[in-house]
């Protein structure tokens, strides 16, 4: 790419019907279905509970503790986006709050996803915006110093570039291509289907070791069943 700070206006987003399936399906069995990729690592967290998104990435790349690229980001979200927010070095900064989320809620935005700090979080969870973030820290920022909209952007460790088909729940936040959302949506729903039959086998008492056929591994493995240990 060329170098230099770019507002990029053109995004690449994903289906709608697979995003809704990942959606449904949840960051875990959605990171399943995937082959296990995509995952941002347990820095980021959700600062609420209960909240679960899906939606196309927009991607801001940032100087700690400078968000002045988030305000130039709103105005290239629309309706089912997700903001992913990064840094160009560590920064546990408050970079967004509450006058932030009303401009995204007002453009439709699902939620936020950001390798930094967030703050406001009482009127952010108030207000029904959820957030994942690696910090809340009530330290505020400037608006000074140039960065980009639209481009990959490394989030806690994950790449995440524009339209990336992006899951976020309690159990973390997961980032795929958007050309990957068919495949594995598919393969989300057979995986929950399968797990919907598994849990009313075990509901039923049949152990785990019984329904994976766990037990000739474990005695492959040498583990022993003795009623005492001598």
């Amino acid at each position: 790419m060329t170098s230099g700070h770019f507002v990029v206006r053109t995004v690449d987003r994903a289906d709608p019907g697979p995003i809704a399936v990942l959606r449904a399906a949840g960051v875990a069995t959605a990171h399943e279905a995937a082959g296990r990729v995509g995952l941002l690592g347990p820095g980021v967290r959700a600062r609420q509970e209960g909240a679960v998104i899906a939606g196309s990435a927009i991607t801001v790349s940032c100087h700690p503790g400078d968000n002045l690229m988030i305000h130039a980001a709103v105005e290239m979200c629309r309706a089912g986006d997700i903001l992913v927010v990064t840094t160009t070095s560590p920064s546990t900064d408050g970079m967004f709050g509450d006058l932030l989320a009303t401009s995204l809620l007002a453009r439709g935005v699902l939620g936020l996803v950001t390798d930094a700090g967030v703050r406001d979080i009482a009127a952010l969870r108030e207000m029904g915006f959820p957030v994942w973030a690696r910090a809340v820290h009530a330290q505020g920022t400037v608006k000074a110093s140039p960065g980009s909209v639209n481009v990959p952007v490394v989030a806690a460790g994950q790449l995440v570039r524009p339209g990336d088909i992006v899951v976020a729940d309690d159990d973390g936040v997961l980032a795929l291509p958007a050309a990957r959302g068919p495949e594995v949506a598919a393969a989300a729903a057979e995986r929950l289907a399968g797990e919907t039959a598994k849990r009313e086998i075990l509901a039923g008492g049949t152990l785990g070791v019984d329904l994976y056929r766990l037990r000739p591994l474990l005695d492959e493995l040498g583990v022993r069943y003795v009623d005492r240990l001598p």
